[in-house]
């Protein structure tokens, strides 16, 4: 989806108040006007001047400005846009949003608004993880208003959490779908996620690095854009985001029952890291380490191919998505692998470096059409973008269907 033709950007004070700057120049490069707010704490660390030079328009900040009153009142402001953003959004401002506070410009516009209202919270980590700010957004999601969760990293502070402004690209990616809210209304996905742990007796397994952040993120942008989200997780046990149902399948096996149980559904995204192999026995008792025994020989089978399984379904779903990790000659690869398996996209990532239990990763879409590389970013851009294409291959298959009608 494109993204909305104007934005209202209310920056606030946050040392990550410069990476508005940064944002404003993505957004005017893709055509949307935009419209700020500078709260008195924001223009502690950008000035006005610095906003306007690259919005190219007024840089708002003072609810009393009777000038600004004539020229547009507080109101005609909070409805100019199409979308509201607050980035960086300070607890501070989340706290008064979520009590109806309304004692400067921005609250007041942001009270005042009928449109959709998107925050980027930036902030300590500490004061992220608070009760009350997860108070405040918990309240704010209840009100309909879209948060961008904060990113993990080094922070300003010196001290290092969750709590970092999401980088400029992510928080494009996410106002593109959330102008689609609703777009996948009436869908079914299902997301594979996690490594899958596969036993060798009570205590060993074979299994990989995946922290499952990837599938998780999907889930979530999914479920942002309105689909009814079942994730499959495997020994990455995580928490549920809105509006998704999560079930646990640590072994191959496991895993493939419950997608098999779950179809049909309209779209299956396998991005789980399932084990590749498996003992064809479990030892159903500890295997000792004694004597004079210095190698353990294992015979090993390979698990289930859990997305040839859904491609070749009676119940396949309309669009199948899977994933493809590799280490060498990824484009090759990936494209041999989406052919071999009939899925319609593969998303393709080199894992030789650090990707296992990264924020970020680097991919590769494989379609019909060919290989498209997306630049290094947030895992849950990645998922925003991916969710994006998901939806305009939607849209398309739609406009085709009545046209031959």
């Amino acid at each position: 989806m494109a993204l909305p033709k104007s934005i209202l950007l209310i920056i606030t004070g946050s040392v990550a108040s410069y990476k508005a700057l940064e944002l404003i120049r993505l957004l005017k490069a893709e055509g949307t006007e935009v419209h700020a707010i500078l709260t008195k704490g924001g223009a502690k660390f950008v000035t006005a001047l610095a906003v306007s030079s690259l919005t190219g328009t007024k840089t708002y900040d003072d609810l009393f400005s009777l000038t600004d009153e004539v020229e547009m009142g507080h109101i005609e402001l909070s409805r100019i846009a199409d979308v509201v953003l607050v980035a960086p959004a300070t607890a501070d401002i989340m706290a008064k949003m979520a009590a109806g506070m309304a004692d400067d410009l921005a609250t007041t516009a942001l009270l005042a608004t009928n449109k959709p209202v998107i925050v980027a919270p930036a902030m300590n980590h500490k004061m992220w993880s608070h009760a009350a700010t997860q108070r405040n957004v918990a309240r704010l999601k209840a009100d309909g208003i879209r948060v961008i969760a904060p990113t993990e990293g080094a922070m300003a502070c010196g001290e290092f959490g969750i709590g970092r402004l999401a980088e400029p690209a992510a928080i494009i990616a996410a106002i593109k779908t959330t102008r689609a809210d609703g777009a996948l209304k009436g869908k079914t996905a299902m997301v594979t996620s996690g490594p899958t742990f596969e036993p060798i007796d009570p205590v060993r397994f074979i299994g990989n690095h995946s922290s499952g952040k990837q599938g998780l993120a999907i889930a979530a942008a999914l479920a942002e854009a309105g689909a009814e989200v079942t994730l499959l997780s495997g020994v990455a046990h995580v928490a549920a985001p809105l509006g998704v149902t999560v079930e646990y399948t640590p072994t191959a096996d496991m895993m493939r029952a419950a997608v098999l149980e779950h179809l049909p559904a309209d779209i299956f995204v396998g991005a789980a890291a399932v084990a590749d192999w498996k003992m064809p026995h479990v030892s159903p008792n500890k295997i000792k380490k004694h004597g004079k025994l210095t190698k353990l020989v294992l015979e090993l089978v390979p698990t289930v191919d859990i997305l040839q399984a859904v491609c070749a379904h009676k119940k396949r779903p309309a669009l199948v998505v899977g994933f493809a990790a590799e280490t060498e000659n990824m484009k090759e690869h990936a494209t041999a692998k989406r052919r071999a398996k009939g899925c319609d996209w593969l998303v393709a990532n080199d894992v030789s470096g650090h990707v296992f239990g990264s924020d970020e990763n680097e991919v590769l879409l494989i379609t019909e059409a060919g290989a498209e590389a997306w630049p290094r970013m947030q895992k849950s851009a990645v998922a925003e973008m991916l969710v994006e294409k998901m939806i305009t291959h939607f849209e398309a298959a739609k406009t085709k269907k009545e046209t031959a009608n």
